[in-house]
This record gives structure tokens, C-alpha cells and sequence, in this order.
């Protein structure tokens, strides 16, 4: 489904039937989620249309006062309270990371090489891994919880880089938490109470935390995943300024009102200061800020971040052409997510996804999994594990908790609870020697690197 006409006829934004035909068809007919709200704000007014409820099983519809998980949309907070700091002559944007640490932290080097800045850690120019080698969940349904302090000082002091800063941008959770720490550590508050103290409070945004808050109670989502079983809530650990703040549709608009300009506030020079400093990234022209990525160019150009969770997905931008700004949360972790109905409600050329395939699996000799279990490498320091648990097959990627996958023909897999699947080279009466991950629109081939 695609709504508007020509470019010249477009309205500045959908009118509120329009986006709840968008939230009806994605929950009702697609089930690709419990509940979904929008908020969008443009020059005359600004509307939060919502769909769905609060969990499978509670019927108390979703509003703009549902606080939602935010996953990385995170990482555009912890990048403005970088601006913010670096406004008031706290910090320098080239300071190296190691001078916010702890001295007993030895952040090595690539040969030759220059030390990681927290300019490098809010562009993902840092060199650092997505994730760290040592996160290993001890409980998958929420990965990252136990990974500490402690925890992450042991990866920074034991990893040795492949690459110098600045050489190949590669988003990291890793890097979005470390200088979320940092910033922390340099402020003297936690994590939380920096957001708060410096970003929520003077932007009136009371419903955006980390901790759960008694008003809080009987207006907070429940996440679900990709079946729609409700999954447990994330604990950040060490890494909270990669995705662990927790938030609502309007306190979203506040924030994009003054990101936008639209709203005054003391952080006006911050919200600047992160549209400022940019990168090409070489995809279509798009560009990296910090905190921000930058799609598109001209009167199309978008301005945006996504997130999501074990249970949540979010999305909020802005085009600075129209004036109108979007926030999209879902209380339902969906491959389809939400992206492309914050996109579409900001560029209506752009197509909304169709209804994903339905797949049907089929059945196979469980003797016949052992062909394909092993380690494959889909990227350096990113690999893809399959492996056998009974009579049931898994694959589970790096940092990552497993899931199940299924057959639906010889050699090709795929999981239910995310949109992706899998197709292996294996000869006959031999072991695979690769497999291809079928996911986002992209082919990625990934060799077998072991047992």
C-alpha cells in the first residue's frame, strides 16, 4: 500500500485516517506487530495516531504516553550529550577515548596506529568490533545484561585492532557503549543520570529513563518477538549509551522539535554541533553525523535513526526540506520493523515493505543437520554458529542469542523469528562449505571457518 499522488500534489504530512490504515494493515492483516504508535509533528500541528495494545495479552490500547524500549535511537542521546559536553569546553570531539578511562585500561593500537577519539566512537570510525568477543550471554533472552565493567575493560585491554580509526566505518554497539561510559565517567553521573540531568530535564521530556518509574505503571509496553510471544526487557549492562533508554511517542516529538530547531532550548548549539560533523559513507550519498545518519540529499534528504530490541523496534527522524518529523514505535521485534513507515511518512515516494512471504516448513531426517553444522564467517570478528540441540537445528550469530531454524527445502533454512534465511553449499554425502544468509534484501555468503 502507497499513499499520495504526484511530488508537486503532496501534502507536508499524512493525514491521520492515512496513517491508521498503515497501522491497521501492518497489525491486523501482516501481524507484524502487537502495537504500533506514530507521532509527527510538521509546521501547523502536531498528532499521535496509535493501533494495537499493550501486550497479546492485555487489551489496554497503546497511546503516546506507551513507553517503548528505543534500542539505539539511544545512541542519538548519548551522541548529543557528547555535542553538549563538548559546547561547554568539557571535552574536545578529538579527545582520545583512553583520557575519559580509567589509566589501568591500555586501549592497544593498530601498527602505527592513531588512538580511537570520541569523534571515531560517534561516527563508528573507531576500528572497534560491532560487539565484543567476550560478550557470551548467560541468558539469551536478554544478551547483554551480564556484561559489565569489568567485562568490557578486559576486551579493551586484550583486543588488538585490525585496522586504525578512521580507515572503514562499521556500526558498533560496542563503540556507542564505550563512549557512553566515557562521557559518564567524565561528567561524574551514571548514564542515566547524565541523560536526565542534561537532556530529558531541560527538554521536559519526564517519561524518558532507563529505570523503570511508578508512573510508569499500567502505560508500559510489553515486548513481543517475531511470533508474537511476549519476550523479556533488556538490560544494557556496561553499554547502556548503545540502546538501553526507554521512552514514549511524545517525549520522542519534543526531542525532534528541538533537534529540528523547533522547540528553543539550552542544547540548540549541541543539536548543531551533531548535524555539523558528518562523513560520507558512500551509499547512495548518504552520510554519517553524530549520533544522526543523513539519507538522501537536497529536498529529499532525511535525517534519521533506528532502533531496536529482543521485543521493540522504534525509528525517528525528520526532513529538513518539509519540516515534518516522525516517530515510530513498536512494541513487536519484527524483521519488517518500523523503518519504513517512518520513511514513507517523511518521503511518500517511498513504498511502504509488502506483507512478508509466508513460509511452510517441511520435514527432514534430523541426521541430516549434521551436514550442515559449523562456524561460518560473515565478517571479521562476525561469525554465524549452526548447531544441532536434539532434533532441532540453530544458528546463532556473534553476541547473539540462538535461534531456531527450519527446513523448507534441501539445503535452505529459515527462521520464523526474524525475517532471514539460509542456504548451504553442501555437496553430496559431504559438509557444507559455506552458506549464504538471505536477510534485508541482501545476499551474504559466509565461508565455514570451522567445526
Amino acid at each position: 500500500m502507497t499513499l499520495g499522488t504526484t511530488a508537486q500534489a503532496e501534502p507536508l504530512s499524512a493525514t491521520y485516517d492515512e496513517i491508521l490504515e498503515i497501522l491497521t494493515e501492518r497489525i491486523d492483516e501482516q501481524k507484524q506487530s502487537v502495537g504500533i504508535v506514530v507521532g509527527i509533528t510538521d509546521a501547523g500541528a502536531q498528532r499521535v495516531v496509535a493501533h494495537g495494545c499493550l501486550a497479546k495479552n492485555d487489551p489496554r490500547p497503546v497511546d503516546g504516553n506507551t513507553v517503548f524500549e528505543i534500542g539505539s535511537v539511544t545512541k542519538a542521546f548519548t551522541a548529543l550529550a557528547l555535542a553538549d559536553m563538548v559546547e561547554r569546553g568539557d571535552l574536545r570531539l578529538d579527545a582520545p577515548v583512553s583520557q575519559l578511562l580509567p589509566k589501568s585500561v591500555v586501549i592497544k593500537q593498530a601498527d602505527a596506529g592513531k588512538p580511537i577519539t570520541l569523534r571515531h566512537l560517534a561516527t563508528h570510525m573507531s576500528g572497534l568490533p560491532r560487539l565484543p568477543d567476550n560478550l557470551i550471554p548467560a541468558d539469551d533472552s536478554d544478551p547483554y545484561a551480564d556484561y559489565d565493567v569489568a567485562k568490557l575493560y578486559a576486551f579493551l585491554s586484550s583486543h588488538q585492532p585490525i585496522r586504525q580509526p578512521n580507515d572503514e566505518h562499521e556500526y558498533s554497539n560496542l563503540g556507542y557503549g564505550l563512549l557512553g561510559h566515557g562521557l559518564a565517567l567524565q561528567s561524574g553521573l551514571s548514564y542515566e543520570a547524565l541523560v536526565r540531568e542534561r537532556i530529558a530535564i531541560p527538554l521536559g521530556m519526564a517519561d524518558t529513563a532507563i529505570t523503570s518509574r511508578p508512573e510508569w505503571q499500567g502505560r508500559r509496553a510489553t515486548g513481543h518477538d517475531a511470533g508474537l510471544q511476549s519476550t523479556s526487557d533488556w538490560d544494557l549492562g556496561a553499554l547502556q549509551g548503545a540502546g538501553a533508554l526507554r521512552s514514549t511517542t511524545n517525549d520522542l516529538l519534543v526531542f525532534l522539535q528541538a533537534a529540528m530547531g523547533r522547540k528553543p532550548s539550552p542544547l540548540a548549539p549541541a543539536f548543531a554541533t551533531m548535524l555539523a560533523t558528518r562523513l560520507p559513507l558512500g551509499d547512495g550519498g548518504a552520510e554519517q553525523a553524530l549520533g544522526w545518519v543523513i539519507s538522501g540529499s537536497g529536498e529529499r534528504q532525511i535525517v534519521w535513526h533506528n532502533g531496536g530490541t529482543g521485543g521493540y523496534r522504534s525509528f525517528v527522524g525528520f526532513r529538513p526540506s518539509t519540516g515534518v518529523g516522525v516517530v515510530v514505535l513498536s512494541n513487536t521485534a519484527t524483521e519488517a520493523g518500523v523503518d519504513d513507515i517512518g520513511v514513507h511518512l517523511l518521503d511518500r515516494e517511498k513504498p511502504l515493505l509488502p506483507a512478508p512471504v509466508q513460509r511452510v516448513a517441511i520435514t527432514l531426517d534430523p541426521t541430516a543437520y549434521d551436514a550442515y553444522v559449523g562456524t561460518y564467517r560473515l565478517a571479521p570478528d562476525f561469525d554465524l554458529t549452526v548447531f544441532r540441540d536434539g532434533n532441532r537445528l540453530f544458528a546463532q550469530a556473534t553476541g547473539q542469542g540462538r535461534i531456531e531454524i527450519f527446513p523448507e527445502a534441501e539445503h535452505r533454512f529459515f527462521a520464523k523469528v526474524v525475517d532471514a534465511q539460509i542456504s548451504f553449499e553442501a555437496p553430496a554425502g559431504a559438509r557444507s562449505t559455506r552458506l549464504t544468509l538471505h536477510q534485508n534484501g541482501r545476499d551474504s555468503p559466509a565461508p565455514r571457518v570451522g567445526d
